[in-house]
């Protein structure tokens, strides 16, 4: 049986998770507003295979609010983000990106997880607007098919 895998498409602006059975649910994500690419400070969007490193959030109720990758013990809601108007919000559950392929998006100044590359739900996901915002519902059904990878990997999600 095919190993899980995971896509994003830069143009679509959508992902989609394809299960072992070859069963494919696609979702609505933002990518950077700067396009495509690897380097460090850049501001882009990862390309190539990617293994989720670690997941961050697990039984935190929906709407949690994150900084740094920790939970401010806030749970978002309209009068939270009236009174914090230009916050980046990180909300539910992080799924933190590590790149596959020496050179391209691992080590060096082309590493995706020194670069905190996430898959998360946030503020603008909700109001459907930017691969670093899923929506927390997409993001719930889906927490045992984003397991972390450790020691040495396959490269089974991928993004392209």
């Amino acid at each position: 049986m095919p190993e899980p895998v995971v896509r994003i498409s830069l143009s679509e602006q959508a992902l989609a998770f394809t299960d072992a059975a070859g069963a494919t649910l696609c979702f609505p994500v933002s990518t950077s507003k700067y396009g495509a690419g690897e380097v460090e400070g850049s501001r882009r969007t990862p390309r190539g295979r990617h293994v989720v490193r670690a997941r961050i959030g697990a039984g935190c109720p929906p709407g949690t609010v994150f900084v740094g990758r920790r939970p401010t013990g806030e749970i978002h809601s309209e009068a939270l983000a009236r009174s914090h108007p230009g916050r980046d919000w990180i909300l539910t559950r992080i799924l933190w990106l590590s790149g596959q392929e020496r050179g391209f998006n691992r080590l060096g100044n082309v590493d995706t997880m020194r670069r905190y590359i996430y898959i998360h739900a946030g503020l603008r996901t909700l109001r459907h607007a930017r691969i670093d915002r899923l929506h927390p519902h997409a993001q719930r059904r889906h927490r045992r098919a984003f397991r972390p990878r450790r020691g040495r990997h396959d490269g089974r999600h991928r993004m392209r």
